[in-house]
């Protein structure tokens, strides 16, 4: 099975909704920009976030068994996927993508 990195690309806030909507909460998010995991065999990395886990994990399994070219062509790397948290407040994008 192939490895796959896992980047943290960029989080987007949207402080108008999370003044509407959201009970304010003291911990969020730990994630960081940069931040990178590597998932072997399919698996959850030490460390990963559970919920931006759930978001991508049936792209990371795929890709770890060399499936990929999601949606005929979305990503320039097909070996690849962009995939954002379901946080609604502040969601992370991350950059999937098989490692040798």
């Amino acid at each position: 099975m192939n490895k796959v990195r896992i980047t943290a690309i960029r989080q987007t806030v949207y402080s108008d909704l999370m003044a509407k909507y959201e009970k304010p909460i003291e911990d969020t998010c730990d994630v960081v920009e940069g931040q990178q995991w590597i998932s072997t065999d399919g698996l959850c990395p030490e460390g990963m976030c559970p919920s931006a886990w759930s978001s991508m994990r049936e792209f990371v399994e795929s890709l770890a068994r060399g499936e990929g070219n999601f949606y005929d062509g979305w990503m320039k790397n097909p070996m690849s996927a962009m995939i954002s948290c379901n946080d609604g407040f502040r969601p992370f994008s991350f950059y999937i993508e098989v490692v040798d």
